[in-house]
């Protein structure tokens, strides 16, 4: 169990890494960098290699960047434990879509996306120690406010 001032170091620290490791996906022009490093990692670690990226991939790919961004700062500028928590679902449904990615395609460059989301999500889901001030002996932060 942590209490709730380490919690709230956790979900900064997972608002830190998703800004340093999204930034590249915030605007096509990054976003075109980045993939071409994605696509040599992908196929030195075995895999094939990346499909081409048109307007539309890109625009959808800037557009879940921008989202992102926006969040991982709000996380990182107020780091309340039900962002967190939050967070901690939004991690499991990225790993479900990125697991489903990863059976479909087998694309080894998935697992380096994959773990840190599962990693982050298990961290952001552990209990939070009771408050010694809580009112009736409840967690001082619930999980919705």
């Amino acid at each position: 169990m942590l209490s709730v001032s380490a919690f709230r170091r956790v979900v900064r620290a997972s608002a830190i890494y998703d800004v340093l490791m999204i930034a590249p996906f915030t605007t096509p022009w990054t976003f075109l960098l980045l993939r071409e490093h994605l696509n040599a990692l992908n196929v030195s670690l075995g895999g094939l290699p990346l499909p081409v990226f048109g307007p539309f991939h890109l625009l959808i790919s800037s557009l879940f960047g921008s989202v992102v961004m926006v969040w991982s700062v709000l996380r990182m500028l107020d780091p309340q434990p039900r962002f967190g928590r939050y967070d901690a679902a939004a991690r499991y449904m990225f790993s479900t879509w990125m697991a489903w990615a990863l059976l479909v395609t087998g694309q080894p460059v998935l697992w380096l996306f994959l773990v840190p989301e599962l990693a982050w999500g298990l961290a952001q889901s552990l209990p939070l120690r009771r408050s010694e001030d809580a009112r009736g002996g409840h967690a001082r932060e619930s999980l919705l406010r």
